[in-house]
């Protein structure tokens, strides 16, 4: 029999994709656990299983089962935590169940609460002020970031992200909508941080908004935009940029694309070689950045300034401008049928 508080972690196995969204929704910590008859453990549930299974074409009615991993990893009362660290580390996992001999659950080890989160001096600044005008009719009463993915504002998520890698203080940019933001987040307390606001009267893009930071900062600035879904390590990032004794750092990623047609290689018009349906992988802009105080003397004061622009700006100076990798999940919903997609609506 499940404690009070272990039952919201748990969903029969006849539970559907939604099921399984919304329990994850309410319980606050991005899991839910599949059970079958005899209240055995058979399936865990990610809330990036989640989002996978709507990409790869399943919808909310379709059974939880079908995205749960059967393969998962659990340990027994008496496991040390140390012995559990020591696992969560190596398999980069966060979430193991604890099970008795029957594969029933007793408790749930959570890797924040075993090794807690270290406040980070860092502040971020997300850009929440575009009026996503490509997502119409979806945006024209609400702004983007607040858009629903499973079940979640984006903006919420990124926020939530941010806490769970230490980020204590955030800044909104906001002006389309703005005061729908302002009400759900209010001052931050309800989300675990800190919460000020950076309010545009004109439109200024993501590197404009830098410029109406309200006073001079130590420690370089976590910079994001307020339309994507992501769960990049923010504390791996801020590292790489320390390592690198970086002026700016950028964050990328891989992008396949798979050319529909056979490729033609020619030379003084005589064909050299066909390649058929060849596959591209370059490497994208994550759209995630850090950026060191004094580096924010390069934007220029209320006036409409990509972010791009700074980068750009940072290389002709010679400035020393890092990259991170990361092969996180990453999604893009700037389209309606992006954000269709996303939902698990066909």
């Amino acid at each position: 029999m499940l404690t009070k508080d272990l039952e919201k972690f748990v969903l029969p196995e006849n539970a559907t994709i939604g099921d399984a969204m919304q329990a994850i929704e309410l319980n606050w910590r991005e899991v839910i656990m599949i059970q079958n008859q005899q209240e055995a453990i058979i399936g865990i549930i990610t809330d990036g299983d989640i989002r996978r299974g709507l990409l790869g074409g399943l919808t909310m009615t379709d059974l939880a089962s079908k995205i749960m991993s059967s393969d998962y990893i659990s340990v027994a009362f008496k496991t040390d935590r140390t012995a559990v660290l020591d696992l969560m580390t190596a398999l980069h996992i966060r979430h193991v169940p604890v099970l008795d001999k029957n594969h029933q659950l007793l408790g749930i080890h959570f890797l924040e609460e075993i090794i807690g989160t270290p406040m980070r001096p860092n502040v971020a600044v997300i850009m929440a002020g575009g009026k996503g005008t490509r997502l119409r009719p979806y945006t024209e009463s609400c702004p983007k970031p607040m858009v629903k993915v499973a079940g979640r504002p984006i903006l919420e998520r990124i926020v939530l992200n941010l806490v769970g890698n230490g980020i204590r203080h955030i800044y909104l940019s906001i002006n389309y909508l703005g005061h729908m933001i302002e009400e759900h987040f209010g001052d931050g307390s309800n989300f675990g941080c800190h919460i000020d606001y950076l309010r545009e009267t004109t439109e200024l893009s993501t590197g404009g908004a830098l410029g109406l930071l309200p006073v001079k900062l130590q420690y370089p600035i976590l910079v994001l935009n307020g339309d994507q879904v992501t769960r990049i390590n923010v504390q791996e990032m801020l590292a790489c940029h320390t390592e690198s004794q970086a002026d700016a750092t950028i964050s990328v990623g891989h992008y396949r694309h798979e050319v529909p047609y056979g490729v033609v290689h020619q030379e003084g018009g005589k064909l050299t070689s066909l390649e058929e349906k060849p596959s591209l992988d370059i490497l994208i802009n994550l759209g995630i950045y850090v950026i060191n105080p004094d580096m924010l003397e390069l934007v220029p004061k209320n006036e409409f300034f990509h972010i791009t622009d700074l980068y750009a700006r940072l290389l002709e100076q010679k400035k020393t401008v890092a990259t991170y990798f990361s092969e996180e999940d990453w999604i893009d919903v700037g389209r309606p049928d992006d954000l269709k997609r996303a939902n698990g609506v066909s």
